[in-house]
């Protein structure tokens, strides 16, 4: 059970040490070396993604796969390199969205059929969005 500390009309929740070090310890992330142990990271970012809740422990653990993945194909698939529009591509795919599931918080389905296609940067305004809507951070989506 998360902890949850009280404050005047809502409750939030707190990050537990405890929570997330048995997560480092049931997952072991670490430096990916091979397409295998990519793989298996990226089957964990994909259970974790079809979730509808995360605790802040699995989030931050999300976060940090990600970045091991990105570094990892960054470095291994020089051809495909990761761009903002790459890696919201890559997180639509985890979750089946389509371009249209996007409309509600991008603004318009021209945004965004640009922002995919690459035609517009997607601002700082957005990433934030972004970041919130796919619970990563939002720098994932800035050059």
């Amino acid at each position: 059970m998360p902890n949850m500390t009280k404050t005047p009309g809502k409750m939030t929740l707190t990050f537990n040490s405890d929570i997330y070090s048995q997560l480092l310890s049931q997952h072991q992330p670490r430096i990916i070396k091979t397409e295998e142990e990519n793989e298996k990271f990226l089957e964990t970012v994909e259970k974790l993604l079809s979730r509808s809740h995360l605790t802040p422990e699995e989030d931050t653990l999300l976060e940090l796969l990600l970045k091991l993945i990105e570094d990892f194909e960054d470095k291994h698939y020089k051809l495909n390199v990761s761009t903002p529009q790459s890696r919201l591509k890559h997180l639509m795919e985890a979750r089946s969205l389509e371009q249209a599931d996007l409309v509600e918080i991008l603004g318009s389905s021209n945004i965004v059929a640009k922002i995919i296609d690459g035609e517009l940067q997607i601002t700082k305004e957005q990433a934030e969005v972004l970041g919130k809507f796919f619970r990563v951070d939002a720098s994932l989506f800035i050059c």
